[in-house]
């Protein structure tokens, strides 16, 4: 069977809420609501992680990079077209 294909709204259409969480010990910022495939869910994680040089882990819908980078997120996902909340 064919993969289902996802129809991802455009960047400028889409919200995605950054938040800082604590998970295990260790400060996050954790981006929620992306809309889209699972392999564009890893890209946009991949080019957070690769922006500030940091580990992080993209599933579940959720973009989740090591560190309290809440404002430096939102600046970037900002210059992509995402809107932001949060």
């Amino acid at each position: 069977e064919p993969e289902e294909e996802v129809n991802t709204p455009e960047p400028k259409n889409q919200t995605l809420y950054v938040r800082k969480e604590v998970r295990n010990g260790k400060v996050s910022t954790v981006i929620k609501e992306f809309t889209g495939s699972d392999n564009e869910l890893k890209e946009l994680g991949k080019k957070l992680k690769n922006k500030f040089g940091v580990g992080g882990t993209a599933k579940d819908g959720d973009i989740i990079i090591q560190g309290d980078l809440h404002s430096k997120t939102k600046d970037f996902l900002q210059s992509m077209v995402y809107k932001t909340k949060g």
